[in-house]
């Protein structure tokens, strides 16, 4: 893979930022700067947006960027053919992971402790390192800006094959294909200490075994004690409630 110059790492940075047009090479105008849907950008790690640097600040911190950011992301255009996102999309979203991710990866206690900060009611920890483990797509430890915004790609934009394929694979812990009885009571556990104890109404101790046992009842369509692939897309789309909730993300950027 070739390594990239300094001068197109610092075009890469700044496109995706916002901050460097690629037809003028001027900052973006003010009104170019204004995120969308804020209010939803708030519910996920990594994507609080935060203002464009000025070209000024650019050139003071350029330096600085190259010694301290250890990755860059692909350039726009790429990231572009790769996920279902605008060019305006795009750029806010890699603010708000620049701005809580500096290095431009972030690992796993990092993505705790930010995802903990949307539950302080609960425990998230293990529910987030599930997540993480979903969204670190190559499994080296940490998830980069790509990870990041391909992973929501599909949450958001994906087909409703897509959608599944993603979900399966959270609830699929060992990855062997198949949802054992005991990955998804470890997955519901981690999501109601998640929730903590001031849900109303409150919850009994034993929901989350009562959740495995209907959700095995109604997606184990032959019985053998796991759930494949093929049953959880297939019992999915027959349910009306499930297929309205993957609808509700749509529109949400």
């Amino acid at each position: 893979m070739k390594t990239k110059t300094r001068e197109q790492s610092l075009s890469d940075s700044r496109e995706l930022d916002g901050s460097y047009d690629q037809l003028t090479g001027n900052p973006p105008s003010s009104q170019s700067k204004k995120t969308i849907k804020q209010r939803f950008l708030k519910l996920l790690p990594c994507c609080q947006p935060s203002a464009a640097p000025s070209v000024t600040q650019c050139n003071i911190e350029d330096d600085f960027e190259l010694s301290t950011v250890c990755y860059r992301p692909e350039g726009l255009e790429k990231l572009l053919e790769q996920t279902k996102f605008t060019k305006k999309e795009l750029q806010i979203l890699y603010r708000g992971f620049k701005n809580e991710c500096p290095s431009g990866v972030v690992n796993e206690e990092t993505f705790k402790l930010i995802y903990s900060q949307f539950f302080p009611q609960g425990d998230s920890s293990t529910y987030a390192h599930f997540l993480f483990d979903a969204f670190d797509t190559n499994k080296n430890g940490s998830v980069s800006f790509e990870d990041f915004v391909t992973g929501l790609s599909i949450i958001l934009r994906g087909s409703i094959n897509d959608r599944l394929n993603w979900a399966f694979n959270l609830y699929d812990l060992n990855k062997d294909g198949c949802i054992t009885k005991e990955e998804m009571t470890n997955i519901m556990k981690s999501i109601y200490d998640m929730m903590g104890k001031c849900t109303y109404p409150s919850m009994k101790e034993t929901a989350p075994s009562e959740h495995v046992e209907n959700f095995f009842q109604k997606m184990d369509r032959n019985k053998d004690g796991v759930v494949t692939i093929e049953e959880f897309i297939e019992s999915c789309q027959k349910d009306e409630n499930i297929m309205q909730s993957m609808q509700l993300f749509d529109n949400v950027i």
